[in-house]
């Protein structure tokens, strides 16, 4: 009857250790309405800091990563020297271009240079609940990060950087 205990023991002990081990994966919960894997992006236009409309259509034929993310975003604040690494790593391969939710345009261009976020930027100044975009792609959280590829089709939808940067690595070996 000891052994048995001990046994019950061991096993319940290992069973909470994996349990506390396990990773996440909180795009079940927070990506649910993200386009899904193969949907053609939306094609949008949108003011960059200097007030020149970028338009999407201009990364035609390129891989690119949409990073949907404000400055009053802690998780988007936490995320965004990683991004900036991934966007050093792989420009030669992929086209960035972060996509804001703040509706302050000085403290959208504070963070700009703040995080060194030397890619395309755009926003509408808008509160993602109000934001076109933020509709168009089914963003409800961010940080949310898209990878498109040569023909606008979506890659991948995600809220987790690990896999973007996962994915980025497979895409440009």
């Amino acid at each position: 009857m000891k052994k048995m205990l001990m046994a019950a023991l061991m096993l319940l002990s290992a069973v909470g250790v994996k349990a506390q081990t396990a990773v996440v994966d909180e795009d079940v919960q927070y990506a649910t309405e993200l386009l899904k894997i193969g949907t053609v992006a939306p094609t949008f236009s949108l003011k960059q800091p200097d007030g020149t409309i970028f338009h999407s259509t201009s990364l035609k034929g390129k891989i690119v990563v949409l990073d949907f993310w404000a400055s009053w975003c802690p998780d988007c604040r936490k995320d965004l020297p990683r991004v900036v690494k991934l966007w050093n790593e792989y420009k030669d391969c992929v086209a960035f271009v972060g996509i804001s939710f703040d509706t302050d345009k000085t403290n959208w261009e504070n963070a700009i240079k703040k995080y060194g976020l030397g890619y395309i930027n755009v926003s509408e100044l808008k509160k993602m609940r109000e934001s076109a975009i933020a509709k168009a792609y089914g963003v409800h959280w961010i940080p949310s990060t898209y990878i498109l590829d040569k023909d606008g089709k979506v890659v991948l939808g995600t809220v987790m950087i690990d896999k973007l940067e996962k994915t980025l690595r497979e895409l440009c070996k």
